[in-house]
């Protein structure tokens, strides 16, 4: 049962700003995607354009600022990296998940690596040499292993979608996502079908993962599950059903895995990448012979894996209970796996030859950087791993014992905005 929410009185309506149009030129990316441009004084955001197109937009020119969002209205000439996107849902139903597929993949590149040349100008204030090169993805289409699908009752049927980049209320029915591989758009079809088969709600969030042994499926919502077994039934790819109930915690309701396979939350996106990626970082790690390593937020350890194959002895901190279980029991002896949070661990950890972390898009809480940064006279490397350009220019900028010895990126999300870097940190004066 659902009970609405007691209205409060009524509040005025905000005055609307007024608004003009006018042309501008697009001339780079922004964070995020939207292409930048300069009119009536403003920066200006516009979404969905690319480098050199003239555009027709319409803004709000409200309370003076120097920066507004932008409404296209036309491309009146378009750039020469401008193409047309490949998926539908992307021209017909706006759709969220990407952001720059109406560029040309070389120029999806460049933004990229412009967009964390800016971030360490601006936040780090560590200017880098060049942009950094940015590898690119061995598939730029049907490469993702993960969809988070938005379930909805409307007229009596169930929709499975996204949403539209400008409206996080509305959900669009998905049919195929272009950038997600086969199995996951067909396990996406066979949820749907069966969401007669979920908890009971008004709306649910539905995770479809394709892991190595077969797909998994984590159901968010609800209050009441009769028989999430029978989900397994219905789905045939379906090897393993986690649900999180509201205001509940996660939990396995339905498993046919072999009895070691990791949780629910530790497959990588762009299976390709990810090894390019770890190759990299554990080859900077290596270049600096080290006895010892921490590797931070760890998963369920490939990375760390691979280091103390090379015989260092390496401590893995993952909060994630499973994940820790599952890489401590593949660590040779002398390694270890410990699950605890990284900012109460870390310091407990150190002193090591280097430090490996990969956080979440948030980035490193305060106490990682300043107890990493107490460590500039013992510890010879820190490898950085990042999906967030701006979290880690600003945890950069919070290490000011240790200056930037390279920067690499890896395209691990082609077609959006999102960007993989991979930044070598020594102390300084070495």
């Amino acid at each position: 049962m659902s009970i609405a929410p007691r209205r409060g009185p009524a509040r005025p309506r905000p005055r609307a700003e007024p608004e003009v149009t006018s042309r501008v030129t697009i001339t780079g990316i922004a964070a995020g995607g939207d292409g930048v441009g300069r009119a009536d004084g403003r920066v200006l955001f516009v979404p969905r354009t690319a480098p050199g197109d003239l555009a027709e937009v319409r803004f709000s020119t409200g309370p003076a600022a120097r920066f507004a969002h932008a409404r296209l209205l036309r491309v009146l000439e378009a750039g020469p990296s401008r193409v047309e996107p490949e998926c539908p849902h992307y021209r017909r139903d706006d759709c969220g998940g990407c952001q720059l597929q109406h560029l040309a993949y070389e120029a999806q590149l460049e933004a990229k690596a412009a967009i964390i040349a800016d971030a360490f100008e601006r936040i780090a204030k560590r200017p880098l040499p060049a942009p950094p090169d940015v590898r690119r993805s061995p598939a730029p289409w049907r490469y993702r292993r993960k969809i988070s699908l938005h379930l909805r009752h409307e007229g009596g049927r169930v929709v499975g979608g996204l949403h539209p980049w400008h409206d996080p209320s509305a959900v669009f029915s998905l049919d195929d996502c272009r950038i997600a591989s086969p199995a996951v758009n067909a396990a996406c079809r066979d949820v749907v079908a069966a969401a007669d088969a979920l908890p009971a709600a008004p709306g649910l969030r539905a995770t479809v993962r394709e892991a190595e042994g077969g797909v998994t499926l984590v159901i968010e919502g609800g209050t009441a599950w009769r028989d999430p077994a029978a989900l397994l039934g219905r789905v045939p790819s379906l090897v393993a059903v986690w649900w999180q109930p509201h205001e509940g915690r996660r939990r396995l309701v339905a498993d046919r895995r072999p009895a070691d396979e990791p949780g629910a939350s530790f497959v990588q996106v762009n299976a390709a990448v990810a090894a390019d990626l770890r190759a990299h970082a554990v080859e900077r790690l290596l270049a600096h012979a080290p006895a010892t390593v921490v590797d931070a937020y760890a998963g369920s350890g490939e990375t760390a894996l691979a280091i103390a194959a090379r015989g260092v002895r390496v401590t893995a901190i993952e909060l994630d209970a499973d994940a820790a279980r599952f890489c401590g029991a593949r660590l040779p002896a002398g390694s270890r796996s410990i699950s605890a949070r990284v900012e109460a661990e870390l310091p407990r950890s150190l002193p090591a030859d280097a430090v490996l972390l990969n956080p979440p898009r948030e980035g490193l809480q305060a106490r990682v950087t300043r107890a990493l940064d107490a460590e500039h006279g013992r510890a010879r490397a820190i490898v950085y791993v990042s999906c967030n350009p701006a979290t880690l220019a600003r945890d950069v900028a919070r290490l000011p014992h240790w200056r930037v010895a390279s920067c690499m990126a890896f395209d691990m999300f082609p077609q959006t905005a999102h960007v993989e870097t991979m930044c070598e940190l020594v102390p300084e004066g070495t």
